[in-house]
């Protein structure tokens, strides 16, 4: 099999077996020969398995000289809560010092970097723009290209790669939680996105980070891959995983999405929605939620725990009827969004039309030319069939 860096296949199959997916993590035979002799870097977390065993004991056990672990958003294992401040540590399992890419700095230090050759990258990532392992990856990328490091991306399925919908971030939004001018959902995985940050020159200066993708194999992006380990405190299963794309914005404003309960991203609900809704739910402090919103308030809402997956995979679109329905049914609409509602969607234009009472075809068309204009432009990074 070779190292891939750009191919476009094209295809239309129907979804896949994960069975049939071998990771980039997983073929050791591909990646060890670039490490040995170096003096390596790990940029990973909890999601970093090789059939079950944590990435960094593979290498070790290959003969890799692993000299740093570097660690995004949640911790190196995972379990700290979204938007917590890291601060840097050592690994009990391996005595590795852990650099925190998620405290004091979202991007290496030269310092940080010191006496490092390679930077291996692996981490499960979930097909959201505002997911922060691409952030995570678009810093240590940049950081290597200043410091002369090349960087070899382990690839992974995406959950949600099966389609791509959305506004295209614009410049004014750009935050930790959106760097890159692309839709919502972006419909690749962190393999390809990493050709596409490199081909479109999206580092600082117009930078390119020598790059290494070891791709996926029996991977298509119609392909059906259930994560094997939650990718975040808060999306505990695939549900939660399918809904994220579409119940995520509730963040950016006055009602919960169930963090602070069993069954966070897989509900909505407000204490003012009383009168509308039967199902309820109180969030409380929990691990991975130790303050979430709404905390200690009985919330009535909407239970999609069971609202089938079928149409989530099929239809391949953010599904906006129950924001809309939130918005309509909430008393106080000068209380409804957050500012944070803007940087979630990259853009002010879709909190405008819903406050307008613009339809869901309406909003849908607002950002359609952008949908069409990325999928030509990124046609040329993919690494696997459509």
């Amino acid at each position: 099999m070779k190292r891939v860096t750009l191919l476009l296949i094209v295809s239309l199959l129907p979804f896949a077996a994960c069975a049939q997916i071998a990771l980039g993590a997983a073929q050791p035979h591909e990646y060890v020969p670039l490490l040995q002799g170096k003096r390596v870097g790990v940029t990973a977390n909890h999601t970093s398995l090789v059939d079950g065993v944590h990435l960094v004991d593979v290498l070790l056990r290959n003969g890799v000289n692993v000299v740093r672990i570097y660690a995004p958003e949640h911790g190196f294992r995972g379990t700290a809560d979204a938007g917590d401040l890291l601060s840097s540590s050592k690994d009990e399992a391996t005595g590795l010092d852990i650099v925190s890419l998620y405290g004091k700095n979202h991007k290496p230090t030269p310092g940080h970097l010191q006496g490092i050759d390679c930077m291996l990258f692996d981490m499960q990532d979930v097909g959201l723009r505002f997911f922060t392992y691409l952030s995570t990856l678009h810093y240590v990328m940049e950081a290597c290209a200043e410091q002369g490091i090349p960087v070899v991306v382990l690839d992974r399925p995406n959950p949600n790669g099966h389609y791509v919908d959305g506004p295209i971030l614009e410049p004014e939004h750009r935050s930790f939680v959106g760097l890159h001018p692309i839709p919502v959902v972006h419909g690749m995985t962190l393999g390809e996105l990493a050709g596409m940050i490199n081909g479109e020159r999206w580092l600082a200066n117009g930078l390119q980070c020598t790059l290494t993708v070891i791709p996926c194999t029996g991977y298509t992006h119609h392909s059906r891959y259930a994560l094997p380990v939650k990718p975040s405190p808060n999306l505990p299963n695939m549900q939660a995983v399918y809904l994220y794309a579409s119940l995520c914005f509730f963040e950016g404003t006055a009602v919960s999405l169930g963090r602070g309960t069993a069954f966070p991203f897989q509900v909505f609900g407000h204490p003012d929605f009383k009168d509308v809704y039967r199902f309820s739910f109180t969030p409380e402090a929990v691990a991975g939620a130790a303050n979430p919103p709404l905390k200690g308030r009985t919330c009535y809402g909407v239970d999609l725990r069971r609202f089938p997956q079928a149409p989530l995979l099929g239809e391949g679109r953010i599904r906006l009827e129950w924001l809309l329905d939130a918005y309509r049914y909430f008393p106080s609409k000068d209380k409804f969004f957050l500012p944070y509602f803007a940087t979630l969607w990259g853009t002010a234009r879709v909190g405008r039309l819903i406050a307008r009472g613009a339809t869901e075809a309406e909003i849908r068309a607002s950002w359609a030319a952008d949908v069409a204009a990325f999928k030509a432009q990124r046609a040329k990074y993919l690494l696997y069939g459509e």
